[in-house]
Protein backbone atom coordinates (compact mmCIF):
# COMPACT_ATOMS: atom_id res chain seq x y z
CA UNK A 1 0.00 0.00 0.00
CA UNK A 2 1.52 3.36 -1.35
CA UNK A 3 2.64 6.04 1.56
CA UNK A 4 -0.38 8.87 2.22
CA UNK A 5 0.64 12.12 0.66
CA UNK A 6 0.81 15.17 3.04
CA UNK A 7 -2.50 16.54 1.28
CA UNK A 8 -4.31 12.94 2.02
CA UNK A 9 -3.27 12.97 5.73
CA UNK A 10 -4.25 16.91 6.09
CA UNK A 11 -7.37 16.37 4.39
CA UNK A 12 -7.73 12.87 6.31
CA UNK A 13 -6.69 15.49 9.84
CA UNK A 14 -9.70 17.88 8.70
CA UNK A 15 -12.25 15.31 7.44
CA UNK A 16 -12.03 13.76 11.38
CA UNK A 17 -11.65 16.86 13.31
CA UNK A 18 -14.58 18.67 11.30
CA UNK A 19 -16.90 15.85 12.25
CA UNK A 20 -15.62 16.31 15.88
CA UNK A 21 -16.67 19.74 15.88
CA UNK A 22 -20.01 19.49 14.29
CA UNK A 23 -20.71 16.88 17.22
CA UNK A 24 -19.31 19.00 20.72
CA UNK A 25 -18.51 22.57 18.91
CA UNK A 26 -15.11 23.71 19.09
CA UNK A 27 -14.80 24.80 22.40
CA UNK A 28 -15.16 21.32 23.23
CA UNK A 29 -12.70 19.56 20.86
CA UNK A 30 -9.59 18.88 22.44
CA UNK A 31 -6.32 18.80 20.17
CA UNK A 32 -5.73 15.46 21.97
CA UNK A 33 -9.47 14.24 21.13
CA UNK A 34 -8.38 15.14 16.77
CA UNK A 35 -4.63 13.40 17.56
CA UNK A 36 -6.77 10.31 18.97
CA UNK A 37 -9.21 10.45 16.27
CA UNK A 38 -6.32 10.21 13.26
CA UNK A 39 -3.74 8.43 15.46
CA UNK A 40 -1.11 10.68 15.87
CA UNK A 41 0.29 12.24 19.02
CA UNK A 42 -0.40 15.30 19.60
CA UNK A 43 2.99 16.88 18.34
CA UNK A 44 2.65 14.64 15.12
CA UNK A 45 -0.38 16.35 14.89
CA UNK A 46 0.61 19.58 15.08
CA UNK A 47 3.76 19.16 12.45
CA UNK A 48 0.60 18.99 10.18
CA UNK A 49 -1.32 22.18 11.89
CA UNK A 50 0.05 25.04 14.07
CA UNK A 51 -3.14 24.84 15.98
CA UNK A 52 -7.05 23.75 16.44
CA UNK A 53 -7.68 26.65 15.32
CA UNK A 54 -5.90 26.43 11.75
CA UNK A 55 -7.63 22.90 11.48
CA UNK A 56 -11.30 24.84 12.13
CA UNK A 57 -9.81 27.36 9.60
CA UNK A 58 -8.93 24.16 6.98
CA UNK A 59 -12.34 23.04 7.42
CA UNK A 60 -14.40 26.12 6.79
CA UNK A 61 -11.76 26.76 3.59
CA UNK A 62 -12.77 23.23 2.29
CA UNK A 63 -16.26 23.84 2.11
CA UNK A 64 -16.32 27.76 0.85
CA UNK A 65 -13.68 26.53 -1.49
CA UNK A 66 -16.06 24.07 -2.65
CA UNK A 67 -18.72 26.13 -2.71
CA UNK A 68 -17.47 28.86 -4.60
CA UNK A 69 -16.35 26.45 -7.42
CA UNK A 70 -19.73 25.31 -7.58
CA UNK A 71 -21.53 28.30 -7.84
CA UNK A 72 -18.77 29.55 -10.99
CA UNK A 73 -20.01 26.32 -12.40
CA UNK A 74 -23.66 26.78 -12.42
CA UNK A 75 -23.49 30.48 -13.36
CA UNK A 76 -24.13 29.24 -16.74
CA UNK A 77 -27.14 27.49 -15.72
CA UNK A 78 -30.56 29.04 -15.49
CA UNK A 79 -32.26 29.38 -11.92
CA UNK A 80 -34.58 26.35 -12.20
CA UNK A 81 -35.08 23.20 -11.98
CA UNK A 82 -31.71 22.13 -14.05
CA UNK A 83 -29.65 24.44 -11.90
CA UNK A 84 -31.52 23.10 -8.61
CA UNK A 85 -30.50 19.60 -9.67
CA UNK A 86 -27.21 20.02 -10.64
CA UNK A 87 -26.76 21.44 -6.80
CA UNK A 88 -28.46 19.08 -5.13
CA UNK A 89 -26.59 16.08 -6.95
CA UNK A 90 -23.48 17.90 -5.96
CA UNK A 91 -24.40 18.60 -2.04
CA UNK A 92 -25.48 14.88 -1.76
CA UNK A 93 -21.92 14.21 -3.86
CA UNK A 94 -19.97 16.34 -1.36
CA UNK A 95 -21.56 14.72 1.80
CA UNK A 96 -20.96 11.50 1.09
CA UNK A 97 -17.02 12.33 0.12
CA UNK A 98 -16.43 14.40 3.29
CA UNK A 99 -19.15 13.60 5.99
CA UNK A 100 -17.09 14.80 8.72
CA UNK A 101 -16.95 18.18 6.62
CA UNK A 102 -20.63 18.04 5.45
CA UNK A 103 -21.81 17.46 9.25
CA UNK A 104 -19.92 20.88 10.14
CA UNK A 105 -21.04 22.90 7.29
CA UNK A 106 -24.43 21.69 8.40
CA UNK A 107 -24.25 23.91 11.19
CA UNK A 108 -24.55 26.89 9.35
CA UNK A 109 -28.21 26.68 10.07
CA UNK A 110 -27.91 26.09 13.90
CA UNK A 111 -25.31 29.07 13.65
CA UNK A 112 -27.10 31.75 11.90
CA UNK A 113 -27.76 35.06 12.50
CA UNK A 114 -25.13 35.45 14.94
CA UNK A 115 -22.90 32.80 14.67
CA UNK A 116 -19.55 31.92 12.84
CA UNK A 117 -19.62 34.56 10.07
CA UNK A 118 -17.42 32.05 7.83
CA UNK A 119 -19.94 29.60 7.86
CA UNK A 120 -22.49 32.10 7.57
CA UNK A 121 -20.86 33.43 4.71
CA UNK A 122 -20.79 29.79 3.21
CA UNK A 123 -24.60 30.16 3.44
CA UNK A 124 -24.90 33.16 1.33
CA UNK A 125 -22.88 31.32 -1.22
CA UNK A 126 -25.47 28.61 -1.79
CA UNK A 127 -28.30 30.67 -1.57
CA UNK A 128 -26.33 32.72 -4.79
CA UNK A 129 -25.61 29.34 -6.51
CA UNK A 130 -29.28 28.85 -5.82
CA UNK A 131 -30.53 32.12 -7.38
CA UNK A 132 -31.78 33.66 -4.46
CA UNK A 133 -31.84 37.26 -4.08
CA UNK A 134 -31.94 38.34 -0.54
CA UNK A 135 -32.90 41.48 -1.40
CA UNK A 136 -36.35 40.18 -3.10
CA UNK A 137 -37.10 38.42 -0.03
CA UNK A 138 -39.24 34.88 -1.46
CA UNK A 139 -40.27 33.31 1.79
CA UNK A 140 -41.40 29.89 -0.02
CA UNK A 141 -37.89 29.92 -1.72
CA UNK A 142 -35.89 30.09 1.34
CA UNK A 143 -38.06 27.85 3.38
CA UNK A 144 -37.74 25.17 0.46
CA UNK A 145 -34.31 25.55 -0.18
CA UNK A 146 -32.87 25.42 3.91
CA UNK A 147 -35.45 21.89 3.96
CA UNK A 148 -33.64 20.53 1.26
CA UNK A 149 -30.81 20.64 1.53
CA UNK A 150 -30.53 20.54 5.67
CA UNK A 151 -32.80 17.25 4.85
CA UNK A 152 -30.44 16.12 2.20
CA UNK A 153 -27.53 16.61 4.34
CA UNK A 154 -29.02 14.70 7.66
CA UNK A 155 -30.13 12.08 5.09
CA UNK A 156 -27.20 11.66 2.93
CA UNK A 157 -25.24 11.67 6.70
CA UNK A 158 -27.16 8.57 7.73
CA UNK A 159 -26.72 6.96 4.41
CA UNK A 160 -22.69 6.84 4.86
CA UNK A 161 -23.29 5.70 8.69
CA UNK A 162 -25.50 2.84 6.88
CA UNK A 163 -23.05 2.47 4.35
CA UNK A 164 -26.34 2.44 1.75
CA UNK A 165 -25.09 5.17 -0.39
CA UNK A 166 -26.48 3.87 -3.95
CA UNK A 167 -28.99 2.35 -2.11
CA UNK A 168 -30.68 6.12 -1.08
CA UNK A 169 -28.93 8.14 -3.85
CA UNK A 170 -31.91 8.08 -5.98
CA UNK A 171 -34.58 8.72 -3.18
CA UNK A 172 -32.27 11.44 -1.25
CA UNK A 173 -32.06 12.99 -4.70
CA UNK A 174 -35.77 12.82 -5.52
CA UNK A 175 -37.07 14.16 -1.53
CA UNK A 176 -34.86 17.20 -1.73
CA UNK A 177 -35.86 18.26 -5.50
CA UNK A 178 -39.61 17.76 -4.72
CA UNK A 179 -38.79 19.71 -1.09
CA UNK A 180 -37.35 22.63 -3.43
CA UNK A 181 -40.76 22.87 -5.31
CA UNK A 182 -40.24 20.20 -8.41
CA UNK A 183 -41.96 16.45 -8.92
CA UNK A 184 -44.48 15.03 -6.42
CA UNK A 185 -45.92 17.22 -3.91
Amino acid sequence: MPKPTKAEINADIIERAAGLFARHGFEQTSLQQIADAVNYSKAGLLHHFPSKLAIYEAAVDVVRNHMIELRERVKGIPVGIERDRVLVDDALQFTYDWPGVSAFSNRISDNAPDGDPALIEIGMILYDALGIDLTKLDLERIVRVTSAFAGLGATALQAVRADQKREWRPIITQAAMEALGHGKR
